[in-house]
This record gives C-alpha cells, sequence and structure tokens, in this order.
C-alpha cells in the first residue's frame, strides 16, 4: 500500500500529505504532551538582537508546527499577525521546510549566478521573509548559509553566525562567518568547527559579545576620526606658505604633535565605555561601509579638522605681537629677516598651542558620536586613562614651550598670558559647537524612538 510502513521501520514526512506510514483506522485514546520550553532570558536576547538589527533565523530538525510556536514565544515570529494582514506569499515562506529546499538546491556546492531561475527566485524571498527553517538536514543548514551569503543584502551577502551543539550543526558552522558552539552539552566536533565557543551554552552570551566587538569596532573608528583631525590645520601653513605666508608650523612640530602626543591619546580610545544606543544602530557591514568611510572622512576633515584650521590661523593673527609688520616685511624682503626671528617663532607657537588644544577638544568630542557629554543624558568623560592623557598631553606642551632646550629645539617659544590663555577658547568653541549638534540629534532621535517606523528609519 501507498502507506505501508518500510521494512527497516524508518518513519518519514512532515504532515499527514507525505509521511510514509497509514494514519487511517486508528482509535482514538488521547493526547500525551512535552514541553521543552526555552530557556530563560533566550526571549528578552532575541528582541536585544533584532534592536541591534540582527536578522534572528531559527533553523531546527524538529516538526514546522513545533518550531512555529517556539519561534513565537521568543520573538523571532510575530505570534500575533493574522492572516488578513500580511502578504499571502510571504506568509508561505515565513516557515520552510526541509522538502522544499530539496526542490531549489544550488546545481554545485555552492550558490552561484549560473543557478536556474526559480532556485534563485526563492531564495531572493526567502532570505528576507523567512525565518524559521524546520525539519532540515545538516546539508540543508550548509545550503541555509550559503544562501543569506550570496543572496542577503540584495546580493552584497550577509555576515552569518551559526549556533550549534552537535555533529549536524558542524558544516553549517564551518559555513559561516562565526561558528558559535555551546561549551557545556556541545560536541567536540561542533566545538572544533566554532570559533566561538559560549562556556554557559546561553544565546545572550553571543549578544554581549556582539556588543563587545561593535564596541571594539566603535572605539577604534573614533580613534581614527581623532587622528585624522589634526591632518587639516597641520597642512594648512605648508599651503600657505605657497601664497608667500611665513611657516606658521614647522615639520619638528607636527612630528611632535603626531608622534608625541596623538598617538598616545589615539590608544587610551581602546578603553572607552559604551554610548547609551550602541545597541539600537544598525550594523556595519564590512563590505557595504568600511571603518573609514566617507562620513569619518568628513568629520575629521570638513567639520572638525576645518574648525580648528579656522581657530589657529584666527589666533595666529590675533594673538602673534607684531604679526601685521612682521608679514609686511616677509612679503618685501621675501625672507624672515634675523630680527623678526623672535615673532616668528612666536607665531608658531601660537598656531601650535591652538592646535594642541584643539586636539584636546577633538578628543573629548569624538568620545561619542551621537550621545552628548554633559547635562541630562549626557555621557560624560569616563576614561579614566583618556582623561590622563589628555592633561600630560597639556602639561608636556607647556613644558616643552617653557624649558629652553626643548624650546630651542621645536623652535617654540613661552608666551604671554594672554597669548596662553585665549587660544582656549578654541577648545571651548569646538565643544560647544559639537555638544550642540549632539544635543539635537539626540533629542529629535530619542523622540522619534517612540514611533516604531521612525525607529527603523532613524537608528545611529
Amino acid at each position: 500500500a501507498e502507506h505501508e510502513v518500510p521494512a527497516e521501520g524508518h518513519f518519514q514526512g512532515t504532515s499527514f500529505c507525505d509521511c510514509n506510514f497509514p494514519v487511517d483506522d486508528f482509535e482514538f485514546m488521547g493526547f500525551f504532551g512535552i514541553e521543552d520550553p526555552p530557556r530563560e532570558g533566550v526571549a528578552e536576547a532575541v528582541r536585544m538582537a533584532q534592536e541591534a538589527g540582527i536578522a534572528v533565523v531559527m533553523i531546527t530538525g524538529d516538526h514546522p508546527a513545533t518550531a512555529r510556536a517556539v519561534a513565537a514565544r521568543l520573538g523571532i515570529l510575530d505570534g500575533t499577525r493574522s492572516s488578513e494582514e500580511s502578504d499571502i506569499e510571504a506568509q508561505d515562506l515565513e516557515v520552510v521546510v526541509g522538502t522544499q529546499i530539496d526542490g531549489v538546491l544550488p546545481a554545485a556546492d555552492r550558490f552561484s549566478p549560473s543557478d536556474r531561475e526559480k532556485v534563485r527566485a526563492f531564495w531572493e524571498k526567502a532570505v528576507v521573509t523567512t525565518k524559521v527553517f524546520a525539519r532540515v538536514s545538516p546539508m540543508h543548514k550548509q545550503v541555509i548559509v550559503q544562501a543569506f551569503q550570496f543572496f542577503g543584502k540584495q546580493g552584497v551577502g550577509d555576515i552569518v553566525a551559526m549556533t550549534g551543539d552537535g555533529v549536524n550543526d558542524a558544516p553549517a558552522m564551518k559555513q559561516a562567518e562565526v561558528g558559535i558552539a555551546m561549551g557545556i552539552r556541545g560536541t567536540e566536533v561542533a566545538k572544533d568547527a566554532a570559533d566561538i565557543i559560549l562556556l554557559d551554552d546561553n544565546f545572550r552570551s553571543a549578544v554581549v559579545g556582539i556588543e563587545q566587538g561593535r564596541l571594539a569596532s566603535e572605539n577604534l573608528q573614533k580613534s581614527i576620526m581623532y587622528t585624522m583631525c589634526s591632518k587639516v590645520p597641520q597642512v594648512a601653513p605648508a599651503i600657505a606658505e605657497v601664497f608667500g605666508i611665513p611657516e606658521a608650523l614647522a615639520a619638528v612640530q607636527v612630528l611632535l604633535i603626531d608622534i608625541g602626543t596623538d598617538i598616545w591619546t589615539a590608544v587610551a580610545y581602546a578603553a572607552q565605555p559604551p554610548e547609551a544606543n550602541l545597541m539600537m544602530r544598525r550594523p556595519r557591514h564590512p563590505r557595504m561601509q568600511r571603518m573609514a568611510n566617507r562620513a569619518v572622512f568628513f568629520y575629521s576633515y570638513g567639520y572638525v579638522g576645518l574648525l580648528q584650521m579656522l581657530l589657529c590661523w584666527f589666533m595666529y593673527y590675533t594673538q602673534t605681537p607684531g604679526v601685521r609688520g612682521f608679514l609686511a616685511r616677509h612679503r618685501e624682503a621675501d625672507g624672515i629677516a634675523q630680527g623678526d626671528r623672535e615673532i616668528h617663532h612666536t607665531s608658531m607657537t601660537v598656531y601650535y598651542w591652538t592646535l594642541v588644544l584643539g586636539q584636546v577638544a577633538a578628543a573629548i568630542v569624538t568620545t561619542t558620536k551621537a550621545q552628548p557629554l554633559f547635562g541630562k543624558g549626557g555621557y560624560g568623560l569616563p576614561n579614566a586613562m583618556l582623561n590622563r592623557t589628555l592633561i600630560v598631553e597639556v602639561f608636556g606642551s607647556l613644558l616643552i614651550m617653557y624649558f629652553a632646550p626643548l624650546s630651542h629645539l621645536f623652535h617654540l617659544k613661552g608666551l604671554s598670558m594672554g597669548a596662553l590663555l585665549t587660544p582656549v577658547c578654541a577648545l571651548i568653541v569646538i565643544v560647544g559647537v559639537e555638544e550642540m549638534r549632539k544635543r539635537r540629534m539626540w533629542c529629535f532621535r530619542r523622540a522619534a524612538l517612540f514611533s516604531p517606523p521612525m525607529r527603523q528609519l532613524f537608528r545611529v
């Protein structure tokens, strides 16, 4: 008969429609239910991952009805949505079973542009719509990971992390960019195939690990932003010399800023705590958005760096005694007269000191991207290592300016009290302008988070 049990007694199928054993003429005796509830905290971890812009997908060998119920409890599927509220085709792909995957396998070992149109069309929709894959084999799991890597992000490819604990999960974990194995109940094969092992078998630990990874990436980008800010005011004096302006910043002073101060401050960003909205931002896709991208270049060169340059020149012209006559004599003599050496060194010192304070301001404002530093909801200055390096940077610069052997070596000289304190305004201006920008953005985005559609649009 069509539904006779095979001789070896191997049962197959996911429903009454495709099972290989008879389902007729049974006598009802009762129900027997077994529940294996999700671990405590998993639903919260799934919610945190989704808020961080991570698409959580369940891949299981369980029956699709069981998988759907568990996914709804965890928040992977929207269990409250009715069939009238959503696209019928999307609903059909919300839960995919292994028998469906058998008909849309790649022609070769992995997906390629030469695959059949039916295969490509199915997976292009599945990587966006499907939240649960049920009744799947180890081969299916690997194919699913490959599909996300090939068809995700409109063909750019998703970055996939795969969790698992058994031998059947090993091929998919090896295929994924990040394989995550369970340390307690995981098999040795799964652990060998994984890149990360969760010692507590808790999915929440993976989400915490993602937060730490984001923090490391974020701090590295902030360090790059800070380091690049000083390049505009460092290059500007060299360009100004072409137009007849005396050297405002010597090469040895540029090296003093880059090697003597900036490098240590940049390293201190490694200890920077996370911003309040770190896990509310969209993840950075390494193939679509580089660490040093256009936004970073604009912020460092076209915004903070430009402010630094303008303030350095302003202080150069307003805080150097006799600068107008010095510039006039320089144009007439086509060089620096012996009697103007003192004025020249003073002008370079004013420019250098303003740039040092500008870099202190850059270090302060780049500690956050969106969160204000001061006032209600302020981030503050929690990085003690960075604070210490900034103090050392300021006092080290003062030492070089006022200690004769060092000031002579670096073509600097001590300034009057007025010329020393006035450039502090450069620090105040840069911090104040950036603080106003962040405060405005912060209030706007915090308000936008109350509306789910706006929350998706204005994640930072």
